[in-house]
């Protein structure tokens, strides 16, 4: 057998958090695009596009579509939570179009960031984390993320731009937004204690999120044929938009496999420092801080040492032998409970790869996935023009290659380590 690299899995979980949290933001700068007047369902239809794509392709360039099948068929129990949680990301993620149009981003976004709290809250309930030593500095570090985002986001807040009347309601679609996104990850962690590998439920994930987001576009945008029409309005910029879903899928991946190797109530904070990246796209390639005062300097700085001290304490918060005690317990009720086999299931949780050792081999059909994904990309970019969005190009430049430096560090161990496992 392969000898792994000695690195412990907890390391390998807090790279893949912070890794997922630069791209989760690179994800969000096409958004910038609501500024050009272009329907919010149909940029987030175009991005949920961009993933559905992804989801599809990124799985079977790395582990193939038998794999992701017979992972599938090995836990069956586990479609309906995938479904689930996308469909559960696309209610939340068109809260937030509600949320923002009524109290303005800089108030909404701290609101749906509870979803950390709310996840950690749910990682401990349920599959038994934080339980022994070290869940102090877990709790600190989550809260003085969402601290430190509140912060930012007042910091970074021009004006107040709610609607008349409509105040009560954002508010309550941004918190019910958080609710949703963080209840999200009682499927991501049911299916990792089952030993299912985040290839395969992403897979499936993507079905709930697109069927979701499209009947909500539906329902609140024009009927079909209203959401045909700005589909096709927004033909020149569709590329940005299938870019970010890409991104998105990345960084959702990411935090998959954070989930994974050190629970939500650990991965869901570290991902979530995105602000500090989205802050930095806001800041440096949008001018979003262009003409404000010393004082929304001196909050910016504050905020961002606040998240960096908290992403410090949750990093440095190894699982404990009890909580590691209590979650082999959670992963041996699963396997009774739907019948798996305890010693696969185990073994997949250290970073091993059972079902590869019997993987049939790769399929023709596959490399015509690859090429007709890389053509949709290919057939947009060709249609893609200028949009009315002022950048400063070469600070995107700059966080474009930090990304791709993140995407190479955390790629890389991930492989040397688990194989993508």
């Amino acid at each position: 057998m392969t000898r792994l690299p000695t690195y412990s899995l907890h390391a390998l979980g807090v790279v893949c958090g912070l890794a997922a949290a630069s791209w989760l933001a690179a994800a969000e700068a096409p958004t910038k695009l609501v500024t050009a007047g272009f329907s919010p369902f149909v940029i987030s239809l175009g991005m949920v596009a961009g993933v559905f794509v992804a989801r599809w392709t990124v799985p079977l360039a790395l582990k193939g579509t038998g794999y992701v099948l017979a992972d599938l068929r090995e836990k069956p129990h586990l479609v309906i939570w995938a479904v689930v949680a996308g469909m559960l990301w696309a209610v939340a993620n068109t809260l937030t179009v509600f949320a923002i149009r009524n109290v303005g981003l800089s108030i909404a976004f701290p609101l749906w960031n509870i979803n950390s709290l709310v996840g950690l809250i749910w990682g401990w309930l349920l599959f038994k984390e934080l339980r022994g030593a070290g869940w102090g500095r877990v709790v600190f570090g989550a809260v003085a993320i969402v601290a430190g985002a509140c912060l930012l986001a007042y910091a970074t807040s021009q004006r107040s731009n709610a609607a008349p009347g409509g105040a009560a309601l954002g508010i309550a679609a941004a918190l019910t937004a958080g609710l949703l996104w963080g209840t999200m990850y009682i499927p991501y962690r049911k299916a990792y204690i089952s030993g299912m590998n985040p290839l395969s439920f992403v897979t499936v994930f993507t079905f709930g999120e697109l069927g979701t987001v499209w009947t909500l576009a539906v329902l609140f945008d024009g009927g079909v044929h209203g959401v045909l029409a700005e589909l096709a309005r927004a033909r020149p910029a569709m590329f940005w938009l299938f870019l970010g879903g890409f991104c998105w899928v990345v960084g959702d991946l990411f935090q998959n496999y954070a989930a994974k190797y050190i629970g939500i109530a650990r991965g869901i904070p570290l991902s979530n420092t995105n602000q500090l990246w989205g802050l930095a796209w806001g800041v440096l390639v949008f001018g979003e801080l262009a003409g404000q005062g010393a004082m929304a300097h001196v909050q910016v700085f504050a905020g961002s040492l606040i998240m960096i001290l908290g992403a410090g304490a949750i990093c440095t918060a190894k699982a404990s032998e009890s909580e590691q005690g209590s979650w082999k317990g959670a992963m041996e009720r699963e396997c009774a409970r739907y019948g798996m086999d305890t010693g696969r299931v185990q073994s997949s949780l250290l970073g091993e790869d059972p079902l590869s050792r019997d993987m049939p081999v790769r399929h023709w059909w596959e490399a015509a996935i690859a090429v007709a994904a890389v053509a949709i990309f290919v057939w947009l970019a060709i249609g893609a023009t200028h949009q009315s969005v002022a950048v400063t190009l070469p600070w995107m430049a700059v966080l474009l290659v930090l990304t791709f430096v993140c995407l190479m560090v955390c790629g890389v161990l991930l492989w040397k380590r688990t194989r993508f496992s």
